[in-house]
């Protein structure tokens, strides 16, 4: 039986911006800034806000479904290795939200982990969060939290810091080609 929430529904969004939003985050990190630059803040906010209403909706969906596609991937992973991904990356992400609590509201931490589950049981994160009516600005900085923390887990998986945005830009170039 189908759901109203199975990604063929979802829009994709603007996967390509939402990436890059992710990758610089990553870069960020991992050159030994902790993802907190005030400047590199003030460059993606002008970035968000040149996108206009429509744009950062485009952002925000692409976001989405780089959860459902990070989450996939370590579904496969998982199950090849005879393991669960609910039980092996939700504790992990909640616990990483819950360590973050200048940036991470102790209630937006439900959410994002519902929205994870969501895509590990193959839903649309964007579909099944629009049931609970529209995004807030609460909400946002949460939801990068979340989708840095799905990548940085697949690097470290992966041994590659490199890995999982290589695997997005792969599949988009395979969408292109195709």
């Amino acid at each position: 039986m189908s759901s109203p929430f199975d990604p063929q529904h979802a829009s994709v969004g603007d996967v390509g911006a939402a990436l890059l939003l992710v990758d610089s985050r990553l870069k960020s990190v991992r050159d030994g800034g902790s993802g907190s630059d005030p400047e590199q803040r003030a460059l993606t906010q002008q970035f968000i806000a040149s996108l206009g209403p429509e744009g950062a909706n485009d952002v925000l969906e692409g976001t989405c479904t780089l959860i459902y596609t990070f989450m996939a991937w370590l579904r496969l992973a998982h199950e090849d290795h005879g393991e669960d991904v609910i039980e092996c990356v939700v504790p992990n992400l909640v616990a990483s939200l819950r360590m973050m609590p200048k940036s991470v509201r102790p209630e937006a931490v439900p959410m994002m982990a519902g929205l994870v589950v969501a895509a590990a049981v193959g839903l649309s994160p964007n579909l099944w969060r629009e049931q609970y009516g529209e995004w807030t600005e609460a909400e946002m900085t949460p939801l990068e939290a979340t989708t840095f923390l799905l990548a940085e887990h697949i690097n470290r998986m992966t041994d590659d810091p490199d890995f999982a945005v290589r695997l997005v830009s792969e599949a988009l170039s395979g969408v292109d080609e195709g």
